[in-house]
This record gives structure tokens, sequence and C-alpha cells, in this order.
């Protein structure tokens, strides 16, 4: 896949199969869109498009709200794309100045003149243009003026996805993995920076890489203790990992760490991906070390369990 961190790097396509839009999570619903975009460009001998737009649209318009959270990250997305055989990822940066073209400048300057869309595949509410006032009837009108094809992705779908993205969302608030695993049809992941820690877990017999996610609207599930597996480069290990501020020891800061099984090497300022597989407890104080660390046998012993069955 090409990835493109602007309209201005991509050269028109003969016959791109396009379809827009933020795919936060790239999950199960976003991914039954995929396939639709992908066999549609095998039937016409196309190229698929995707064009997304970071930051998101809410961080520009309204800076003012901070509870907006995502799923992905805007490189996790990338990632997850890839691995669907997309062909080209166009990421726009969003700003006032994109927001404020007109639905007409929008269609004829990117979609057509940047882009060669031949065939879009569209959501029945899709909004763009200055005010949002642009949707799927300016796209049709377009259609025959500008020679492209509009394939309508209908309310159901799109409701399905609105509903999954919702769902995903508000389930690791609560740390249902389960729950926003099955929607997302994969591990729900966190991608971060192993920094120095405090000790703490070394001190304990349970050694961890501590997490800096630099993104701060990244969406960090609910506190507690997890069943875990961690990517290194190519290679994957089990671990239990930790999200918290390690209230026994008074701790004032929110951490993110993961305790790897049977692992010894220096990975300090190494990038590594944590995947959620189980909730195993909430987080919880405890009167001393000794009993938190008489806890963690416990709980290894219970993650072992859910990572082997």
């Amino acid at each position: 896949m090409k990835i493109y961190h602007h309209i201005d790097e991509f050269t028109p396509l003969s016959n791109a199969v396009v379809t827009i839009g933020t795919f936060d999570g790239v999950h199960q619903g976003h991914r039954q869109i995929i396939a639709q975009l992908k066999e549609l460009a095998q039937q016409t001998g196309g190229e698929t498009v995707i064009l997304t737009f970071f930051p998101h649209p809410r961080m520009i318009i309204h800076p003012e709200d901070q509870d907006l959270k995502l799923i992905t990250t805007i490189h996790e997305r990338a990632q997850l794309l890839e691995a669907l055989g997309v062909d080209h990822l166009i990421i726009t940066p969003f700003s006032r100045d994109f927001s404020n073209q007109t639905a007409e400048a929008y269609i004829r300057d990117v979609l057509v003149n940047r882009i060669g869309t031949r065939r879009i595949i569209i959501g029945y509410d899709h909004r763009f243009g200055k005010d949002r006032q642009g949707g799927i009837a300016d796209l049709q009108k377009a259609a025959p003026v500008y020679g492209f094809e509009v394939i309508e992705i209908p309310e159901q779908d799109i409701n399905d996805v609105a509903v999954s993205s919702t769902r995903i969302r508000e389930a690791l608030m609560v740390s249902d993995i389960d729950k926003a695993n099955t929607f997302l049809g994969y591990p729900f992941f966190i991608t971060g920076k192993v920094i120095r820690g405090n000790q703490i877990g070394r001190q304990l017999g349970y050694p961890t890489a501590n997490l800096l996610v630099e993104e701060g609207y990244k969406l960090i599930p609910a506190d507690g203790i997890f069943a875990a597996t961690v990517k290194i480069g190519d290679e994957e290990f089990k671990g239990m990992a930790y999200i918290g501020h390690r209230p026994t020891i008074n701790g004032m800061t929110r951490n993110i760490e993961v305790n790897i099984f049977d692992f010894d090497r220096d990975i300090y300022n190494q990038t590594l991906q944590m995947n959620f597989i189980h909730f195993v407890r909430h987080d919880v104080k405890f009167t001393s070390l000794e009993g938190l660390k008489e806890q963690l046998a416990q709980d290894r012993v219970e993650v072992l369990k859910m990572l082997d069955s």
C-alpha cells in the first residue's frame, strides 16, 4: 500500500475506485465496505483508494472538545488498512480552509482532478464541503458531468458501522475487551515506546515495560490487569498488562505497562505493540507490597490460562 500524507503527493489514476471516511478502528463494519471496494476494483480493473483525514475534523472544528478519543492512531489505522490490501491511502491534513471548500469544488478539484475517481462507494449520509452542505445528491448530480459512478452504502450498513464504533469505545471504557475485540475482528492494541519506570515491578519479581503513548487522542481502556500479547518486531510474546495509577504505592500518574513472560532483554526506546486479549481484574489498592506480589502471582496463572485456552 502506498501512503500519501497530502493529496498533492498523489498522482491521479486512470481508474480510481474510492471511498472516504475516518475508518477509526478499521473494524468489522469498515471491513465489509473495504471488501466491497476491493471487489469493485477487481471487477473493473481499477485501483482502490481510501481518502481519510487527519487530524480528525472534530479536532479542528471544535478544538475546545478534549473528549474525543479514537480507537486507533493514524499510524495504527494505516497499518490495519495495509494488511487488508488497500492500494492507496491518502491522509489529507484537515484544516478550516479545506472544510470551507464548496461541495462543487471538492468534487471537481479533489475527487476528479486530484484522484481520478471513476467509482466512489459512499454512505447515504456522507457530508462534505463548506458547512457540510454537500451530500450524495451532489455526487449523483456531478457523476455524469465528470464521468464517475456513485455506489451508495445503504442506511442499515452505515448504522452498523456507527453502532460498532460506539460500542467499541463504550466497551473499552469499561474494560470489556471481549466485546471490543468481537466488533473489531482483531485484538485491540496500543503502540508505544518503552520508557524507564521506577522499577517497582522489578522489585516485586514482575519487571514491566512502561509504555509511552504519545498520541493524546488514543483511547486507553479502563484501569485493570489484562491478558496480553506483545509484538516486538516480528516476534510475539505472552504477557500481563497493567493500566492504572498504582494505588498501592500511592502513584500519581496513570501508567501503561506490561510484564512480558520469560523475557529478559533491554528494550528501552523500542516501540512495541501490546494486544489486549482478555480482561482479568480491576485495579485495587493492597495494604502492602507483599499482598500485591501474592495477587500478581495469581494473576499470572490466570493470564496463562486465558492465553493458552
